[in-house]
């Protein structure tokens, strides 16, 4: 992967990533001044063909993780380089993997195959990103952390990057929430993110993202906010089988992971409006994902109710 620091590496890391006279994926509200053969500004969007039809020489993608998903999904049908500038810390750009919502968020699907190449990180567009989704897309960096140390098939580079990032969200995710447009603890934010990435693309999901993307999928709620949710939990059932690597993660924070989540304001599913009927069904959609199969021992759809329950 290619990684650069500052927007004004983006037409290197194109060059060098063989994205030349791209498509463009982001939202309106980002306004920026970047070549590109079109522009496509559906985030999200089900219509990737259509998408993927412009996409000839390339994609380059800004925002957070439903425009790099959407950026992800066209660059493998398109067959084509993804360079992402993301905008949040959600660690999207980072896997090959990707699900497709429509534009109310409700998921439609999904698949593998995606050509990311490059990463370009820039402060500047995480300034404004408002209090919830700053502590939601962050803890969902802190669950990649998380999971890449015990996840089937972990490894020491990933857990390089994954102590490397718990460390540096667990510092300084509060000075971000204390003072939100201070560069330092946002560049610092953004980093322990980008080794939380780093630590994902080299290992893999758990139990926290299987049931976070269940319930997400099915109501449309911020993937993030929901990891801020499932990962106390999760992470107090897999103690259990793998005590050592939860030791580590939570030293390398060093902070109590709920109070961190609780900086967003959310902590319960039932403030997200989730029904109680539908836990049952919610924890049998988690249990069949692949993050509960590569957990250090997969939890069943009855465990799963009842980690949700513990946080209706």
């Amino acid at each position: 992967m290619i990684v650069r620091w500052g927007i004004d590496a983006l037409p290197a890391v194109c060059n060098e990533a063989g994205v030349a006279d791209p498509l463009l994926v982001a939202s309106p509200r980002w306004d920026l001044a970047i070549p590109a053969v079109a522009r496509w500004s559906e985030v999200p969007s089900e219509r990737v063909d259509d998408a993927a039809a412009l996409a000839g020489g390339g994609v380059v993608a800004v925002g957070g993780g439903s425009a790099i998903d959407l950026g992800k999904a066209i660059s493998a049908a398109a067959d084509v380089p993804l360079v992402s500038v993301p905008t949040t810390y959600a660690g999207a750009e980072w896997t090959t993997y990707y699900g497709v919502r429509d534009p109310g968020r409700k998921m439609r699907g999904g698949g593998a195959g995606a050509h990311p190449t490059g990463i370009v990180y820039e402060v500047e567009l995480t300034l404004d990103l408002p209090r919830g989704p700053t502590v939601g897309t962050a803890m969902n960096a802190l669950a990649h952390c998380a999971e890449a140390l015990y996840v089937e098939g972990h490894n020491d580079a990933a857990d390089e990057h994954a102590l490397a990032g718990a460390t540096l969200i667990g510092e300084w995710l509060p000075r971000v929430v204390d003072a939100p447009r201070d560069r330092e603890a946002r560049t610092e934010l953004l980093r322990g993110a980008s080794h939380g990435g780093a630590a994902l693309g080299g290992s893999g999901l758990a139990l926290a993202h299987a049931i976070a993307q269940a319930v997400g999928g099915r109501y449309g709620f911020p993937h993030g906010t929901l990891n801020g949710i499932c990962l106390p939990p999760a992470l107090g059932w897999n103690e259990q089988w793998a005590p050592e690597a939860v030791a580590r993660f939570r030293a390398a924070v060093g902070r109590d992971v709920e109070e961190l989540a609780a900086l967003g304001g959310v902590t319960r599913l039932r403030e997200l409006g989730v029904p109680e009927a539908d836990l049952p069904e919610l924890a049998e959609a988690a249990a069949g994902r692949a993050g509960n199969r590569a957990n250090p021992r997969p939890a069943t759809a009855a465990e799963i109710e009842e980690l949700l329950r513990s946080v209706w």
